[in-house]
């Protein structure tokens, strides 16, 4: 068998849906043993009691929760889909069991547009 390069494996990663590619981990993580969550930050204390607190940084990534359908519940299903790579019974389960994230941890921009889109089906949205 020829061994893939990362990137070809990247490609074949690209054409999964989201749901392919979790049950993709899953399976990854039995067959190896291992867990694949996101390591945890490191939270060091400051020593000395007077010292300020650093200057808070700007939140970067953005979870884009849907919170109702509203009356067009078809026009959100498709909007969802357009929006991710759901199948159509993903998207209908998603909207159907709001409230649930849609896109998680993107920048400013896409959050945005998502937001805008979603509320134009006539969705009730929230970006965190």
């Amino acid at each position: 068998m020829a061994k893939l390069t990362q990137d070809e494996l990247l490609a074949q990663f690209e054409e999964m849906t989201l749901i392919e590619l979790s049950e993709f981990v899953k399976a990854f993580e039995d067959k190896f043993d291992v867990t694949a969550a996101a390591a945890a930050p490191v939270v060091v204390a400051g020593q000395g009691g007077g010292a300020a607190p650093e200057a808070v940084e700007e939140k970067d990534e953005f979870d884009v929760v849907l919170t109702g359908a509203g009356d067009k519940k078809i026009q959100v299903i498709k909007v969802v889909r357009e929006l991710t790579s759901l199948g159509l019974k993903e998207a209908k389960d998603l909207v159907d069991g709001t409230p649930k994230p849609v896109l998680e941890k993107v920048n400013k921009e896409a959050a945005d547009k998502a937001k805008e889109a979603l509320e134009g089906a006539g969705a009730s949205v929230e970006v965190k």
